[in-house]
């Protein structure tokens, strides 16, 4: 009896119902993940005055949440390769919903600042969770574009997190907002019932059943009798030590390297532009209202850019698409320092977004295919653990740029050259590894 190929019984897929089930409930969970990370922000000034707290001590208890993304990417995408994505992505959801919510009843800055790291933890966690988990099921024409909707939901809970805090805080108080967070819980249900392992994990672990059971679903026109034979895990894919090791291992070094790079680079020009760019454009000579404005614009752009751009990278290639979109984002970003036409201005911020944000929801697409499917979580993870550290040195980096009272366009400039770093970075991942063992198709 000839052996069946997991990873071409998945990639030869048409996108179907359990594509569409998996596809809507991780959007979901994306969506109540920003969600319970921006939400802070519109409690801050009530929170101040109640609990007689400082801005300096605001922001610290904001940071503990950044600090538990940080630990949760690294810890639990590394126990996701080791125990399944299923379980460690459920355990991640009841942590970011439980500990959000119990926000509401803190009785002060101390415990406040504890529920949101723990809750930080879990929402680190989810990402690289859900991002390999739509890596293992996407067909291998739809790669970029599922991960490129999912990742849109990030903007998506931005804005929620904004309407929800401008219609419930006035009405129902600051706590009614954290009360919100814990509608995911009432996703566990369909998740434990739904949600499989990644189709290699099922293979090592000896779960063949659960594993025939997944490959009818993901491919339709795919029978297995219950004697098939399924080809063992390749070499590479089996690399010797943990899976942290494994991501030096192999000829991987350089790749993961130059990936961190681009990671750090990436969010500290996204976070710095982001928390600033009001602030940017004030320097420039807008008025404040146009100031934020440009901010609504260059999240619109995120969102159009990264279905475009998406779309493209399953066409011609991701590494094809990515290194031009931060070179555009570096140079967008370049002339936002000159004053233009309004209109035109506005044409660039939204470029400026969809080449900035948009580039790094597709890095996470990159990322997820460059590495074999028992390490994927694990690199998500510290990929996104890296670049949550540029992250939080981006607005310091912005900080420090206005008491140097530098001119708006020195202030674009230093900006952007993060973004011609994180494309030469890109440029340097070698994808010779990643075409033998057919993770990223090998363009004709």
């Amino acid at each position: 009896m000839p052996r069946i190929n997991i990873v071409d019984v998945v990639n030869e897929g048409k996108f179907n119902r359990f594509h569409i089930g998996l596809l809507i409930c991780c959007c979901i969970i994306i969506t109540f993940d920003m969600f319970d990370l921006v939400i802070y922000s519109s409690v801050i000034p009530i929170l101040m005055k109640e609990w007689s707290i400082s801005t300096v001590q605001a922001g610290v208890m904001g940071s503990y949440g950044i600090f538990g993304m940080m630990i949760g990417a690294i810890l639990f995408g590394i126990l996701a390769d080791k125990f399944g994505r299923k379980n460690i992505l459920i355990l991640c959801v009841v942590l970011f919903s439980v500990f959000t919510f119990l926000c509401a009843f803190a009785p002060g800055p101390t415990t406040f600042s504890l529920f949101r790291f723990i809750a930080g933890v879990g929402i680190g966690g989810v990402l690289p969770n859900v991002i390999a988990l739509m890596t293992d099921y996407a067909p291998k024409h739809m790669h970029n574009m599922m991960v490129s909707i999912v990742m849109c939901c990030f903007s998506v809970g931005g804005i929620l997190a904004g309407l929800i805090g401008i219609y419930f805080i006035p009405h129902l108080g600051w706590k009614s907002v954290y009360w919100v967070a814990a509608l995911p819980i009432l996703l566990i249900p369909f998740m434990v019932k739904y949600f499989h392992d990644s189709p290699a994990i099922l293979l090592v672990k000896g779960r063949l059943d659960e594993l025939r059971l997944v490959l009818t679903k993901v491919n339709k026109k795919v029978t297995l009798a219950p004697d098939v034979e399924f080809e063992p895990i390749s070499v590479s894919e089996k690399d010797s030590g943990s899976p942290v090791a494994a991501l030096f291992q192999n000829r991987r070094a350089q790749g993961t390297v130059m990936i961190w790079i681009a990671f750090f680079m990436c969010l500290l020009m996204i976070n710095g532009v982001t928390t600033w760019l009001p602030n940017l454009m004030l320097n420039a000579g807008y008025a404040l209202g146009s100031s934020l404005r440009f901010m609504i614009v260059f999240n619109v752009g995120a969102i159009i850019g990264t279905l475009i751009f998406g779309s493209l990278a399953d066409k011609f290639g991701v590494k094809k698409v990515l290194v031009p979109m931060f070179i555009v984002s570096a140079i967008s970003m370049t002339f936002l320092g000159f004053k233009n036409d309004v209109l035109l201005l506005y044409v660039i911020v939204a470029i400026t977004g969809a080449c900035t944000m948009g580039a790094q929801n597709i890095s996470y697409s990159f990322v997820s295919q460059y590495y074999p499917s028992l390490m994927r979580s694990t690199a998500i993870g510290f990929a996104s653990g890296i670049g949550r550290i540029g992250g939080i040195v981006g607005p310091t980096f912005g900080g420090y740029l206005f008491t140097l009272n530098l001119s708006a366009q020195m202030n674009f400039v230093s900006f952007a050259i993060p973004g011609i770093i994180a494309a030469i970075a890109f440029s340097f991942v070698p994808l010779k590894l990643a075409f033998e063992n057919k993770m990223i198709k090998k363009p004709a």
